[in-house]
């Protein structure tokens, strides 16, 4: 049986493991044993940070809303309580952005969401 040789496999594990490496510095991106491990720390601090950036940008469009809802007189919670009532099926995103760049449909939103509030108000009594 002939000798099994693994000289390019470990040369493209290794290639790869080295060229994710590129930019470390000093044997971090030079030795594959370094690098390895530095590359496996950084793979794992990206996993996290994908699932942080959802959290992250979530919590801004919540503090931008609130931002725009209390300019309008009402706050995050009664805003968002008065779209649902209203029918009003818009994210976080598409409303933060609203209430950045258009202030005068976000206004428009509110009233409605207002409005919402105040007929159930009117129906439970």
């Amino acid at each position: 049986m002939p000798r099994a040789k693994r000289g390019n496999k470990r040369t493209e594990r290794r290639k790869k493991i080295l060229s994710l490496a590129k930019g470390y510095r000093g044997t971090k991106s030079k030795l594959y044993r370094s690098a390895k491990e530095s590359v496996e720390r950084g793979l794992k601090f990206a996993y996290t940070g994908r699932k942080l950036k959802k959290r992250d940008f979530r919590s801004l469009w919540i503090v931008r809303i609130g931002a725009a809802a209390r300019v309008n007189g009402l706050n995050y919670s009664q805003f968002m309580h008065g779209l649902s009532l209203a029918g009003i099926e818009l994210d976080r995103k598409v409303l933060a952005d609203l209430a950045a760049n258009s202030p005068e449909a976000f206004a428009e939103l509110a009233g409605q969401a207002r409005t919402a509030i105040e007929n159930k108000q009117q129906a439970a009594a």
